[in-house]
């Protein structure tokens, strides 16, 4: 049997902004990236999400990136391994706070937006974010892209890692996620989504916007939940997957 976790990023408004359909979704997927407040979220967000997880059963991970609230932490700045040495700790420990009072371990750490894709080519960058989270806890698992630099950084380390494919976006012959502003970098067929995840599953690879097929390996699947159809979105996800079968569950914890 095919088995496959579903996650999504989280935690995401912040003071009067509302971004996302959180309760929604958390009764879909089974692992939550949150916000810790550097590209998005608050204090009060984080608190209120990690409870709404926990009441749902849903793992619980940081989601830590740029400090770039304008931006949404989708923009690339030049930062050394040691900013982001620092700036994930900074983060993880803030989640892991309102974790710990809530009763509940973190899970993993996946990094967002643009901290993500640069560790995904960047050794470096993608080694100090490894460190930080082994040197925070390294039962903890590490999300990254399928076969990038942050994977193997991860497992040369030592941490447990999940090889992230995404449901919503599409991909360049290198493997890499076709940057935002190109004009197909998103997926809005849903069809198409359910397509691109099935064939990763079972066959562990995808067709690049170049017509090359790459191999990938899927342990986690990630599910945007910022998009006008959202929630539809991954309710169709999640239909396809049990249908053929899939068995969506979270990751345990290892023990210490």
């Amino acid at each position: 049997m095919y088995r496959v976790d579903l996650n999504c990023d989280m935690g995401e408004s912040y003071g009067v902004y509302r971004i996302g359909q959180d309760e929604q979704v958390l009764d879909i997927v089974t692992s939550a990236n949150i916000a810790c407040g550097f590209h998005a979220g608050d204090p009060a967000t984080m608190r209120r999400t990690v409870h709404l997880a926990l009441e749902r059963g849903v793992a619980i991970g940081a989601h830590p990136g740029l400090p770039d609230l304008v931006g949404f932490g989708r923009r690339q700045f030049e930062i050394t391994p040691r900013e982001a040495y620092d700036m994930t700790i900074y983060q993880i420990g803030s989640l892991d706070a309102f974790a710990r009072a809530s009763g509940v371990q973190l899970q993993h750490v996946k990094p967002h937006g643009a901290l993500y894709n640069m560790a995904a080519v960047n050794r470096k960058l993608a080694e100090a974010i490894a460190e930080a989270v082994y040197d925070l806890d390294g039962r903890m698992m590490l999300f990254g892209l399928a076969s990038s630099e942050l994977v193997k950084a991860g497992e040369r380390i030592g941490l447990v890692t999940a090889h992230e494919v995404f449901a919503d976006r599409t991909y360049q012959a290198d493997g890499t996620l076709t940057p935002r502003n190109h004009a197909q970098a998103l997926i809005t067929d849903p069809e198409q989504s359910v397509h691109q995840v099935l064939r990763l599953i079972t066959e562990g690879r995808v067709r690049s916007l170049t017509g090359e097929d790459v191999s990938l390996q899927a342990d986690t699947i990630c599910l945007h939940g910022d998009g006008a159809h959202a929630l539809a979105f991954a309710q169709r996800i999640r239909e396809a997957l049990e249908a053929e079968d899939i068995l969506v569950e979270a990751f345990h914890l290892q023990e210490a």
